[in-house]
C-alpha cells in the first residue's frame, strides 16, 4: 500500500546536494536555514495533516493506481462532479492550514500532474513518462513547483534569439537532453522536489526551445537565486508577534538557473515538437486545474482577511459607521464572489479526455481577471478605513516588555471596548504584514499577476469563447433581436407599431391639434 510522505519524511526529503543561494552564499541546508526553517515547517504541516484523522476527512481519496493506498484528492484525475466538488473541498483544507497565504503548495501543481494520467497520449512519444509520473506523484504526494515564463529580458525580440538567457537543448544524449537558460519566478522551488519547465504565451519556433519536462531540484547544474527572504528578516528586525505572517509563510521566488543540467529521458514530456509546445496551455488541462486551485485558495484568504479587518474596525471603534460597513460588505461581496466562480466552475464541468472532467473554464477565465482588481481593492479598503491604526503600533514586542514604555501603551494604544494594548497591537501587526509590509506587497503584486498578465487574461478571456464558437452565439443571440425590426418597423407579425399614434404625435409637433 503506498501512502503520502509524512510531515517529518518531506523534512527529510529536502535534506540533498540543491543549490540554493541567498545574499551571496549558499544555502547549507533550507530544512535549518533561518530563511526557509519555518516555511519548510508550514509545508510539513500539510503533510501531516494527510495522515491525521482529524484533518483528512476532506483532504484525501483512494489512490487510482491500484496501489491500494490513498492521497491528496486533487492528484487524481476527476470524473464526476462530486469528484470536483472532493478537489475543492480539499483544496480549501489544506489552504486553511496557512489562512491562504501559500500559493504554491505541492497540490498547486496537482493541477498538471492529475492530469497525466488521461491525458498521457498527447505526450506521445513520451506517453509512458506521464502515465508514471502520474502514478508515482499521487502516490507518495510529491512536492512539484514550476517556472515557466521567460525572464523579461529583450522582449523585443523573438525567444528563439535570446539562447543565451531563454531555456533550451544545448545537446542531445543517449541518457537525456542537456539544458540551459533560466526560467521565472520559480515560487517556493527551494521548498519543492522538482521543477517542472515549459513555455506559456511565447511563440517558439525552433526545436531546440520545444522542451516540457521535470527537473529534480538537486540535480547537478539546477541552482535557484533567491530574492531577498522576509522569513529571515523578520527574525532579525522583530518576533513572530511583530512578523506573523512573513516569519513563517514566505515561499520565497527564485530565478531558476540551469546550467548544463541533463533532463533523463524519463523527464521529458514534450521535446523537438514546436505545436505541442505552443499548444501545452490549451491542451495539458492544467489550465483550467490551476485557476480553480487558486480561485478556491484566494477564496480562503479572503475569508481571513475579511475577518483580521473586521475585528480591526471593531478595536478602532469604528465598525458601525454606515461608509465603514458598506465597504466591510464589499470585501464579503468579493469573497463571495470568488467562492462563486469556483462553485460554479465545480459544478458546471467540461467533458474532456477519457471520461475525465475540467473545471469549467469560463468561471476560472473570469476569476482570473477580477482577482487582478478584487485583490488590490480589498487592499485599498484596508488601508483607507484601518487608516492611521496600522501604524500606530509599537517599534516591537519589546516596549510591550518593557516597565518603563509598558504603561504609555496601556493607556494610548488600547483598544475600543476594553480591548488591551497587547491585543490591539498583535491584530494591527498581523493586518500590517498581511497589507503594508514588503511580504505584504509582495502578495498583492502575486495576486495582480498570478495567472498571467493584466492584458493576456482578458485576450485569452476573449479568444476562448470565440474558439468555442460562444461569441458567434452571442452575436447572433443579437441578430434575432434586430431582425424583428427594420426601418419600416416591426417584422414579426405579434407586435404593432400603432402608426396612427405616431402620426398624431407628428402633428402635435407641427402644432397641428385639431388634426389630432
Amino acid at each position: 500500500m503506498s501512502r503520502p510522505m509524512t510531515g517529518r519524511e518531506y523534512v527529510d526529503s529536502l535534506k540533498d546536494d540543491r543549490e540554493v543561494y541567498l545574499y551571496g552564499e549558499r544555502v547549507k541546508d533550507v530544512t535549518t536555514h533561518p530563511a526557509f526553517h519555518n516555511p519548510v515547517r508550514m509545508t510539513a504541516r500539510l503533510y501531516d495533516a494527510l495522515h491525521d484523522p482529524e484533518t483528512n476527512q476532506d483532504l484525501v481519496a483512494p489512490t487510482d493506481t491500484g496501489s491500494g493506498g490513498f492521497t491528496h484528492k486533487f492528484f487524481t484525475a476527476s470524473r464526476s462532479v462530486d469528484d470536483l466538488v472532493a478537489d475543492q473541498r480539499a483544496i480549501a483544507a489544506w489552504s486553511r492550514l496557512s489562512y491562504g497565504w501559500m500559493g504554491r503548495s505541492p497540490d498547486y501543481k496537482a493541477s498538471f500532474l492529475g492530469t497525466l494520467g488521461v491525458n498521457a497520449d498527447y505526450y506521445a512519444p513520451f506517453d509512458d513518462n506521464a502515465r508514471r509520473w502520474y502514478k508515482e506523484s499521487q502516490e507518495k504526494v510529491l512536492y512539484w513547483n514550476h517556472a515557466i515564463i521567460h525572464p523579461p529580458v529583450d522582449r523585443n525580440r523573438s525567444p528563439d534569439d535570446v539562447s543565451d538567457v531563454f531555456v533550451h537543448v544545448e545537446k542531445e544524449t543517449d541518457a537525456g537532453v542537456v539544458v540551459s537558460g533560466a526560467k521565472v519566478v520559480a515560487t517556493g522551488s527551494a521548498l519543492a522536489h522538482y521543477n517542472f519547465v515549459a513555455h506559456y504565451g511565447l511563440p517558439v519556433k525552433r526545436r531546440e526551445f520545444a522542451l516540457v519536462a521535470t527537473i529534480p531540484m538537486d540535480a547537478p547544474g539546477v541552482k535557484l537565486l533567491c530574492r531577498p527572504s522576509y522569513t529571515a528578516v523578520s527574525a532579525v528586525t522583530g518576533s513572530p508577534f511583530d512578523h506573523p505572517l512573513s516569519s513563517r509563510l514566505d515561499e520565497n521566488d527564485t530565478i531558476l538557473v540551469l546550467d548544463k543540467v541533463l533532463v533523463p529521458w524519463e523527464n521529458v514530456f514534450v521535446y523537438g515538437n514546436v505545436g505541442k509546445v505552443q499548444m501545452f496551455a490549451e491542451h495539458s488541462g492544467f489550465t483550467e486545474r490551476f485557476t480553480f486551485h487558486g480561485c478556491t485558495r484566494l477564496a480562503v484568504k479572503l475569508e481571513f482577511i475579511a475577518g483580521i479587518l473586521a475585528k480591526a474596525l471593531e478595536m478602532t471603534g469604528t465598525h458601525d459607521f454606515r461608509g465603514v460597513q458598506s465597504r466591510l460588505g464589499e470585501v464579503l461581496a468579493w469573497k463571495d464572489l470568488f467562492w462563486g466562480l469556483s462553485d460554479a466552475a465545480a459544478r458546471n464541468p467540461v467533458e474532456w479526455r477519457d471520461g475525465a472532467l475540467l473545471p469549467n473554464p469560463r468561471y476560472v477565465m473570469a476569476y482570473r481577471w477580477f482577482m487582478q482588481v478584487g485583490y488590490p481593492r480589498v487592499v485599498e479598503i484596508i488601508q483607507q478605513d484601518v487608516a492611521s491604526a496600522l501604524v500606530y503600533v509599537s517599534s516591537g514586542v519589546e516596549d510591550l516588555l518593557s516597565p518603563e514604555v509598558r504603561p504609555y501603551l496601556d493607556r494610548y494604544v488600547r483598544g475600543t471596548g476594553g480591548v488591551g494594548a497587547v491585543e490591539r497591537t498583535k491584530l494591527m501587526k498581523l493586518l500590517w504584514d498581511a497589507t503594508g509590509t514588503e511580504f505584504g506587497g509582495r502578495h498583492e503584486l502575486y495576486e495582480r499577476n498570478y495567472a498571467g498578465n493584466h492584458e493576456n487574461t482578458r485576450v485569452e478571456l476573449l479568444r476562448s469563447q470565440v474558439a468555442s464558437g460562444d461569441m458567434d452565439a452571442f452575436k447572433a443571440f443579437a441578430d434575432t433581436c434586430m431582425a424583428e425590426y427594420d426601418e419600416q418597423g416591426w417584422t414579426v407579425p405579434d407586435l404593432c407599431s400603432f402608426d396612427d399614434l405616431r402620426e398624431a404625435g407628428k402633428r402635435l409637433l407641427r402644432g397641428d391639434p385639431g388634426g389630432a
